[in-house]
């Protein structure tokens, strides 16, 4: 089942696109939707998923990973919807946070992850996250993303051409960034002063479009899903931010 729903907070719209696996699903999330003021909801049937987000333009999608009665569908209507509706920030709808799911999730481009175990009150928070650029997981999926990234050899950066991103010294503090230190350990690491790492953090996250170090994780996630690998090692549970 497909739902559109637009979420409207004053003068703000935040349009939805969800497509759950089941209609007994689809009717607990609007229901935990509906909680909002202007909250509207139109149903669709859920094989033109791809169609909709196009005609739609929706700010966020939640896709199920589970479509059409087939694990994984929603995987494949996560990457596609990178391609067709690039706007549109998504979060992935597990049944439960198994590993590889987690993994795969944000590899296909998720913003975010949302377990059936979360509580549902939870769920208009995340939406809200994920439309203002922020990312939506727990500490203990996040966990899951770490060990499995942890586990490839860092590389370089590269856009779609396979033309560097980074200069070489970006790509240094990145490489000491992922191995868990902070920016002080960077800058003894590097010969270099505190503040001029926070300068080339920034210069990093202005380059690829982010402005977190999770999101530098996420990245790499992307790329490893291409073909290109990188060990990251986040740094957001201690608190290390570029200021």
């Amino acid at each position: 089942m497909v739902r559109s729903i637009s979420l409207k907070f004053g003068l703000a719209t935040i349009s939805v696109l969800v497509a759950d696996s089941t209609a007994l699903e689809g009717r607990l999330i609007a229901d935990a939707l509906r909680k909002d003021r202007g909250l509207t909801v139109t149903s669709a049937e859920v094989t033109p998923v791809i169609l909709t987000a196009t005609t739609l333009k929706p700010d966020v999608a939640i896709i199920s990973e589970q479509l059409q009665g087939k694990p994984g569908k929603g995987l494949e209507v996560l990457r596609e919807l990178r391609l067709a509706a690039p706007g549109t920030r998504t979060v992935m709808l597990l049944d439960c946070s198994e590993r590889g799911q987690v993994v795969e999730a944000f590899r296909s481009g998720a913003r975010g992850i949302f377990c059936r175990s979360d509580p549902l009150k939870m769920l208009t928070r995340c939406v809200h996250k994920v439309h203002d650029g922020q990312l939506w997981i727990s500490n203990a999926r996040f966990e899951f993303l770490l060990e499995t990234l942890a586990q490839a050899p860092a590389t370089r950066i590269v856009n779609t051409r396979g033309a560097n991103l980074l200069s070489k010294r970006e790509q240094d503090v990145v490489r000491w960034l992922v191995e868990g230190n902070s920016n002080y350990e960077i800058a003894r690491k590097l010969d270099l002063s505190e503040n001029t790492v926070k300068n080339y953090l920034f210069r990093i996250f202005n380059k690829l479009g982010v402005s977190s170090r999770v999101e530098v994780i996420m990245y790499a996630a992307s790329q490893r899903a291409a073909g290109q690998s990188i060990k990251l090692e986040a740094l957001a549970a201690r608190g290390d931010t570029v200021s």
